[in-house]
């Protein structure tokens, strides 16, 4: 979420969308970056195991991104991008139109969009939607119902469909964990009996 709306804010030069979507792009950075700053100086002590493994094993990512060991390596990542993307727009001057523009616009919030994914993921293979609380499911739809409206009642030049195709991708992930949730339920008592939960007893 933080790279998405780093790039979101790069991208404003160039399409000059909705300065309201600017200031929560804004806003966005400022809460993720003092998310990361808890986060990071209250993880557990890496000691080969829990979320850090896949460092020391190999889980896919490259250079183990966002996986680091070292606090230094999140701040890093989080400045050179900012600094890269500073240069490219000194450089490039982007505009409207540009292919430039366009890519990171698109970029970014295709990142924002496909946030949901994961979740999907984890709960498709497990069966279950154990730990995933229906509160944050009903602020996530009703989001969703909000920025679709935002979008869709807004002037055409004031939101680029950049953000409507992105925003209607993760409205359909969104709803997808709704069926999921419905299908599933939480799962608990089933899963802690050990056994897989029953679709079509929701469905019924």
């Amino acid at each position: 979420m933080l790279t998405a709306s780093i790039l979101k804010i790069f991208y404003w030069p160039g399409a000059r969308y909705d300065v309201a979507l600017l200031v929560q792009a804004l806003i966005m950075v400022g809460v993720q970056v003092l998310l990361l700053k808890v986060a990071l100086d209250n993880r557990p002590t890496w000691r080969g195991e829990g979320p850090f493994r896949g460092v020391a094993e190999g889980d896919g990512r490259p250079w183990g991104f966002w996986r680091w060991r070292s606090q230094r390596l999140y701040w890093e990542y989080v400045l050179l991008l900012t600094l890269v993307l500073l240069a490219l727009h000194t450089l490039l001057s982007p505009t409207s139109t540009s292919p430039y523009t366009l890519l990171i616009g698109y970029l970014g919030l295709a990142v924002e969009a496909t946030l949901p994914l994961p979740q999907i993921l984890v709960n498709a293979r497990a069966g279950s939607c154990k730990g995933f609380r229906l509160s944050v499911l009903a602020n996530w739809l009703a989001g969703d119902a909000m920025k679709m409206g935002f979008f869709f009642l807004s002037e055409d030049d004031k939101v680029p469909w950049a953000f409507k195709m992105c925003g209607i991708f993760q409205a359909c992930c969104d709803a997808g964990l709704g069926v999921q949730y419905w299908v599933y339920g939480d799962g608990k008592a089933e899963v802690e009996m050990g056994r897989t939960p029953r679709a079509d007893v929701r469905l019924a």
